[in-house]
């Protein structure tokens, strides 16, 4: 049981800095062949497809609560893509070391930052459960 679907799109996320993660390798361990293109993957794209279709929306957890239509942000698969416009080397290979670590570093920091929201989360709801016990 989740508290909302804030705790789904958290797991996404997370699932996406892990795709992230593979896209990045590939392109560094891609460095040196002959006419390979960076590739990426976008996260955003597909929060906002879910926020435009609204299925970020709070889930009742108790009869009492209001009710809201839940659904849940249905998972996907992330599209990954050339990006355009940057530097060739003579082979035909663009793909820049230097951003690419830069990039895995980022994403290292928010795949960490989401690892904690998601704890808090799950704390949060415990205590929740606790309390209510108590009553």
């Amino acid at each position: 049981m989740q508290p909302s679907s804030v705790t789904d799109l958290l797991f996404q996320n997370l699932n996406f800095r892990g795709e992230k993660q593979k896209v990045i390798s590939s392109n560094i361990a891609n460095i040196n062949t002959p006419k390979y293109k960076t590739k990426d993957i976008s996260f955003e794209n597909e929060l906002q497809k879910a926020s435009i279709k609204n299925d970020l929306q709070l889930r009742a957890t108790h009869h009492n609560h209001i009710s809201f239509e839940t659904q849940s942000i249905p998972t996907s698969q992330f599209n990954t893509f050339e990006v355009e416009g940057l530097e060739e080397q003579n082979d035909g290979n663009n793909v820049n070391l230097d951003k690419q670590m830069s990039d895995m570093a980022k994403n290292s920091i928010m795949f960490n930052a989401i690892q904690g929201s998601i704890k808090k989360d799950a704390a949060w709801f415990k205590e929740v459960i606790a309390a209510s016990g108590k009553n």
